[in-house]
């Protein structure tokens, strides 16, 4: 079925070109039976290329996805054409704090190594995760927020590692009955890029979390809260084939301390080798299995 998204949004141009159906709301005639109403907040930099990616695997869905923008206010940030970008395609709280969604998508950031005190929007976010408690039937929550989300919720401190989690790891499947992992091979790989530290016995010790799959290497990288009210993920399944590439490049460029290959990645080790995607199937049953779960709520 169908996503739909914000007129004129670029995200139509570039998915139409791969065989991906999308709709505009202007062209919606009529609420379907089988429609969910997600929202995403993105806060990610690169507002569109993380657009595309989250569409991508909601669009694999039976299920007609009525998809809203969310953004922080954030009019400090450099970025004008991100903040071009909002102003045209994304709500704010304030325009939508009285409406409810069947599920809300909160993006990762790259403030691993940053104080969540000192983050610009911090007390926005709190606010919108305290909202959505009462508006969203389900959360899910990508890397970053994966780790401020545990914070506002439950009080775990922030951990880090010394050096950047970062590469394509090998999963197992530790709780085989949860909705979320149906039809998923025993193993199977996603990518991390996180200096966060979420070690099996952190999430056993601080929280009574379902933690339904994890890595040796990466640690836990699927938990869930006791009514599913909260879906954790601390890698990134929506990834591109060339996003962790993209990456380790800006690493580079700005000599950022302990920049290393990224793990399991380029074939041979070498960079000027094309890599393979060996995650995008995982990524979309798990998104598929998710939103399943909240068309039968």
């Amino acid at each position: 079925m169908p996503v739909i998204v914000p007129q004129k949004l670029p995200a139509i141009n570039i998915l139409k070109k791969e065989n991906i159906s999308l709709l505009t709301r202007l062209k919606q005639q009529k609420k379907c039976s089988n429609q969910l109403k997600i929202l995403f907040l993105n806060l990610m930099f690169k507002k569109i290329n993380t657009e595309n990616q989250i569409i991508r695997l909601l669009s694999n869905s039976s299920l007609l996805i009525n998809l809203s923008l969310l953004a922080v206010n954030d009019n400090k940030s450099s970025n004008y054409l991100s903040i071009n970008h909002i102003n045209k395609y994304y709500y704010h709280l304030d325009q939508i704090k009285n409406k409810y969604y069947d599920g809300l998508i909160i993006t990762g950031a790259p403030l691993g190594l940053i104080n969540f005190t000192d983050i610009r929007y911090w007390k926005e976010f709190i606010k919108i995760i305290h909202w959505s408690n009462d508006h969203v039937s389900s959360i899910l929550s990508i890397c970053w927020s994966v780790q401020a989300i545990l914070n506002i919720l439950y009080k775990i401190p922030k951990k880090v590692n010394k050096s950047k989690l970062f590469g394509i790891f090998k999963h197992k499947i530790l709780l085989k009955n949860n909705y979320l992992i149906q039809g998923f091979d025993d193993y199977f790989f996603v990518p991390h890029s996180r200096y966060s530290d979420f070690s099996l016995d952190f999430i056993k010790n601080y929280t009574d979390l379902n933690i339904i799959a994890y890595s040796k290497k990466a640690g836990v990288y699927l938990f869930t809260s006791k009514k599913n009210k909260y879906v954790f993920i601390t890698g990134h399944p929506e990834y591109d084939v060339l996003t962790i590439n993209e990456e380790y490049l800006n690493d580079l460029k700005s000599k950022r301390k302990y920049t290393s290959l990224p793990y399991n990645y380029y074939p041979l080790n070498n960079p000027k080798l094309k890599p393979k995607i060996n995650w995008r199937s995982h990524g979309n049953l798990l998104f598929l299995n998710w939103l399943n779960s909240l068309f039968c709520k």
